[in-house]
């Protein structure tokens, strides 16, 4: 079985890209708060759907960047 090598390059991007995706999370929870006129303690309470919100975005980016992978390695061959 060969053995595959992350590099620290890739991990940094990919925690890079977790990273907006939480931001992106925080501030749709931001707006939430702020549009349904919640106590703001709820930045702190709601953090569990924040990590859950920010983990279906990665997953989403992450099928949109395999999908833009595919098609490019198919257009190459």
């Amino acid at each position: 079985m060969k053995d595959t090598i992350i590099t620290a390059a890739v991990k940094r991007r990919e925690l890079w890209i977790l990273l907006i995706c939480f931001v992106v999370a925080n501030i749709a929870n931001w707006v939430a708060i702020i549009k349904f006129s919640a106590p703001w303690y709820e930045v702190f309470t709601q953090i569990g759907y924040v990590v859950v919100t920010t983990l279906v975005i990665y997953a989403l980016v992450t099928m949109v960047r395999l999908a833009f992978w595919l098609i490019k390695y198919i257009s190459r061959n």
